[in-house]
């Protein structure tokens, strides 16, 4: 999945939303995770039916992004005496606490509602982690690896629709969301590398975790 997801979808996508608009913005010349808002802030005019695409991406975006740092806080409570791993898996926290942080910028930039259910991605992460990480270390990675492979190609969904729309103050938002998918499938390969495919139960974790991964998608972009 993760190479299939790299080659036939993230490199395409990736080198057109940076290709051309990079250029003519300054802000994207050398762009960072801080200098969002200043691209974003009162760039854009967007239709009614933009607005509320863009309403749903980050909506559910700032939810799993919630959840995902969550979920490496409950691995860490439990994992978090290896030093090595320890190591690991702040890291990986740290990047989704930053992707986290720019979706609460998004939301604040396109005044999205936040879904109702932010409270249930913050707790139902930390338990899913923590109760991965309670079966073991290989279980742990099994749910990085289902987790990441769901929202790395949620976030893939999300660029075929923005690059659809060929509207060029966009390009920064499909940069965003770009980087945070890549770093998601870096974590989806740490977790493979790290013997998430050897855990017990691997198959039925994965496909459920997975599975779940969806219903919060499709819950989160409704309520």
């Amino acid at each position: 999945m993760s190479v299939f997801l790299r080659t036939a979808i993230r490199r395409p996508l990736l080198s057109r939303a940076m290709s051309g608009h990079a250029a003519h913005n300054p802000y994207l010349k050398d762009f960072k995770y801080k200098d969002t808002v200043r691209v974003l802030d009162n760039t854009l005019t967007l239709s009614t039916s933009e607005h509320a695409m863009i309403d749903r991406f980050v909506r559910v975006n700032q939810a799993g992004e919630t959840a995902a740092v969550t979920i490496y806080k409950g691995q860490l409570a439990v994992l978090g005496r290896d030093p090595a791993l320890r190591d690991l898996l702040v890291h990986m926290r740290d990047q989704e606490v930053e992707h986290l942080s720019i979706m609460d910028k998004l939301v604040v930039d396109y005044k999205v509602r936040p879904t109702l259910l932010l409270p249930v991605a913050a707790v139902g992460g930390y338990v899913l982690g923590m109760t991965s990480a309670m079966l073991g270390v290989t279980s742990a990675m099994t749910c990085t690896e289902a987790v990441e492979t769901r929202i790395g190609a949620h976030y893939n969904d999300q660029l075929r629709e923005l690059h659809m729309l060929k509207y060029e103050p966009l390009d920064a938002l499909k940069q965003i969301i770009a980087k945070c998918r890549d770093e998601e499938l870096e974590h989806l390969d740490t977790a493979v590398d790290h013997g998430a495919r050897r855990a017990p139960l691997y198959k039925l974790q994965f496909e459920a975790i997975k599975a779940g991964c969806s219903v919060a998608i499709w819950l989160c972009d409704r309520i």
